[in-house]
C-alpha cells in the first residue's frame, strides 16, 4: 500500500528511532494521526522545547537547561568524587537510587574500535582537565560490563593511576552487556556501595 507523502514521511522519520523497524513506525505514525490536533501541537511544542533548551553541561557533559547543571553547582554535594559514566541516562539511573552524593562526568560514549569510536571521541581530555584543577580523591568507574565498558575502564585506569586518586568501579551486581538504565534502582545501589578499587 502506498502512503500519502506526509504519511510516508511520517514513518521514515519514526524508523530512525533506535529500535523502532517499519510495523513499530507505521503504528505510531497512525496513532498520532488519530490524536486531536491540540496534543500534536503540545507534542510537537515539546520536541522543539527539548532541542532548544536543552544544554550540555560545560563541565560535566551532563544535559540539563543550565551550563553549568544543576549538579555540578550543587553546594551539597561532594566535589572529592567523581563518577565516571558513559551517557547522561545512565547518570539518571544512578541518581535515582539516591545513595551517591559527588559529581559526576559524562564520557558521551565508550571507546568501540568497529564503530570508529576511539578514546579523542570521547570527553577523556576534560576528565583529566578536571584531576589536576579540583580536590578530587576518588574516580568511580560506572561503566557497563560490555567489552566497550571493559576497553574503556582500564583507558582511563591508565591514564588515572599517575595522579594517585583513588580508582574504584561499581560492583557486577548487573548482568554482562546490561545498560545501566534498565536496572532497577536497588541493583545499581547495591553495585555502587560495592564498589572496588582498581
Amino acid at each position: 500500500m502506498l502512503y500519502p507523502k506526509s504519511i510516508a514521511a511520517l514513518i521514515e522519520h519514526f524508523q530512525k528511532f533506535p529500535s523502532v523497524g517499519p510495523k513499530s513506525a507505521q503504528r505510531m505514525a497512525f496513532y498520532l494521526l488519530r490524536m486531536p490536533v491540540s496534543e500534536v501541537q503540545k507534542f510537537a511544542q515539546a520536541l522543539l522545547d527539548a532541542k532548544q533548551n536543552t544544554k550540555t553541561c560545560e563541565i560535566c557533559f551532563n544535559i540539563s537547561s543550565q551550563s553549568p547543571c544543576e549538579i555540578c553547582t550543587s553546594t551539597s554535594r561532594d566535589k572529592s568524587i567523581i563518577c565516571v559514566v558513559s551517557e547522561t541516562k545512565d547518570l539518571i539511573a544512578i541518581e535515582k537510587t539516591n545513595e551517591y552524593k559527588g559529581l559526576y562526568h559524562v564520557l558521551q560514549g565508550l571507546i568501540s574500535p568497529m564503530d570508529g569510536i576511539g578514546a579523542d571521541d570521547l570527553r577523556i581530555k576534560e576528565l583529566l582537565k578536571r584531576l589536576t584543577a579540583d580536590e578530587v580523591q576518588e574516580i568511580i568507574l560506572a561503566l557497563p560490563p560490555s567489552v566497550e565498558g571493559e576497553a574503556t575502564s582500564l583507558y582511563l585506569t591508565k591514564l588515572i593511576k599517575p595522579f594517585k586518586i583513588k580508582i574504584s568501579r561499581i560492583a557486577f551486581g548487573l548482568p554482562v552487556g546490561a545498560d545501566l538504565e534498565y536496572a532497577d534502582e536497588i541493583t545499581l545501589a547495591k553495585a555502587i556501595e560495592g564498589r572496588r578499587e582498581l
